[in-house]
C-alpha cells in the first residue's frame, strides 16, 4: 500500500485539521468531534443543513459545506458511518431555531445513526426533518443497503435544498424541494480498478486486468455484472440508457448532467464520456440545462465514474442557478 499518511488511525482527523487549516475563513472544526461546520454557523433564521458518511468520497461531503448547501458534514471513519454523537454534535452546532433538515445518503449505517441523532436533538427541542437519498439505478438491494444506494446525485440535494434554505425558506418547504430532487435525480457507476481503505492495507475487491464491473457502488458493493473493457462510449450508453429508463425521460425534458470520477479517472477520460452522454440526449431531444464534470463523490482511489441525471422544472433550474460558494462547487 502507498499512501501519503501518517498513521492509517489518524488520517480522518488530520485531513478534517488540513482542510480548516487551508481555509480558516470559511470552515472550523468542532473540537473533539469530526464535525466540519461554515465559520459563520449558526446562520441566524435559516435551515440548517447536515449531512456526511464515511469518510474516502472527498469532496464530499466537506467540501460542501458553505453559503448555498451545507451548514456541517459529519465525517466517519473511511467507509464508515459517522456516530450518533458526531451526528448531534452537528445539529445542535447548526441550529440556529429554525431547525435543520439532515440529508442521508441510503446505507444501513447512515440512516440508523442519523435517525438515532435526530431523536437526541427532538429530546433537547430542536426540529429535525430528514430525507433519504436513493439515486442509485443499479441494484435495488446492496452490501450496505436495503432499497437503492444513496451516490453522487446526493450533490445536487445538497445543492438545490441549500439553495432553498439560503433564501429562508421554512423546514418544510426545504425537505420538500430536498424531496423533490431525490425523485428526479438517478445515478449509476461502474469501476475500472479496486481501491484499498488505508487501516486495511489492500484492495477492497479484485477485478482482472481487462475486466470491469457495471453497476458497483461507492464502497465496492457489486455492481451487476464483471465484463471485458469496453469503450467510452459503450460504458456511457449502458449507464445513461438505465438511468434514463428509470426516470421515464420524454422528448423536451430539461435536465442537468453530472458526471462523476470516483477518485482516480483523468478529467480527460470524464469529458469523452460526457462527449456521448450530450450525443445521446441530442438524438433523443433532451435538453441539457446545465452539466456538471469532475469528482463530486469518489471512492479513494478507484478508477471509474458514474452517470447522474436530474429532471428540471422551473423551480429547480432557479434553485440550481442560485448562488454557492463552498471548496469543491461554486455558482
Amino acid at each position: 500500500m502507498k499512501k501519503l499518511i501518517n498513521d492509517a488511525n489518524t488520517v480522518v482527523q488530520e485531513m478534517l485539521e488540513g482542510m480548516v487549516a487551508a481555509h480558516p475563513h470559511r470552515l472550523k472544526l468542532i473540537q473533539n468531534t469530526t464535525v466540519l461546520v461554515r465559520a459563520d454557523a449558526p446562520v441566524k433564521g435559516k435551515v440548517g443543513l447536515v449531512s456526511g458518511g464515511g469518510s474516502g468520497h472527498e469532496p464530499s461531503h466537506a467540501g460542501y459545506v458553505g453559503v448555498g448547501m451545507l451548514d456541517a458534514a459529519v465525517s466517519g471513519e473511511v467507509f464508515t458511518s459517522p456516530t450518533p454523537d458526531q451526528v448531534f454534535e452537528a445539529i445542535k452546532a447548526v441550529d440556529s431555531g429554525s431547525g435543520v433538515l439532515l440529508i442521508i445518503k441510503n446505507y444501513t449505517g447512515d440512516v440508523m445513526n442519523f435517525e438515532m441523532a435526530a431523536e437526541l436533538a427532538e429530546a433537547e427541542g430542536i426540529n429535525v426533518a430528514k430525507v433519504i437519498v436513493n439515486d442509485d439505478v443499479a441494484v435495488e438491494n446492496s452490501t450496505y443497503t436495503t432499497g437503492r444506494r444513496g451516490i453522487a446525485g446526493t450533490v445536487l440535494v445538497h445543492k438545490i435544498a441549500g439553495a432553498a434554505a439560503e433564501r429562508g425558506a421554512s423546514l418544510e418547504e426545504v425537505e420538500a424541494i430536498a424531496n423533490k430532487v431525490i425523485n428526479n435525480v438517478r445515478s449509476m457507476g461502474m469501476a475500472l480498478t479496486p481501491c484499498t481503505i488505508p487501516a486495511v492495507g489492500k484492495p477492497g475487491f479484485s477485478l482482472g486486468e481487462n475486466e470491469i464491473e457495471i453497476g458497483m457502488g461507492i464502497h465496492g458493493e457489486p455492481g451487476i455484472e464483471k465484463t471485458s473493457i469496453q469503450t467510452a462510449n459503450s460504458i456511457a450508453e449502458t449507464l445513461l440508457t438505465k438511468v434514463l429508463d428509470d426516470l421515464n425521460i420524454k422528448q423536451n425534458d430539461k435536465v442537468a448532467i453530472l458526471i462523476n470520477g470516483l477518485g482516480a479517472t483523468p478529467l480527460m477520460e470524464l469529458y469523452i464520456l460526457n462527449k456521448k452522454v450530450a450525443s445521446i440526449l441530442d438524438e433523443q431531444h433532451v435538453e441539457i440545462y446545465d452539466t456538471f464534470v469532475g469528482e463530486f463523490m469518489t471512492a479513494l482511489e478507484m478508477a471509474g465514474c458514474s452517470i447522474s441525471v436530474l429532471k428540471l422544472d422551473q423551480q429547480l433550474m432557479e434553485l440550481l442557478d442560485s448562488h454557492a460558494d463552498t471548496l469543491a462547487f461554486k455558482r
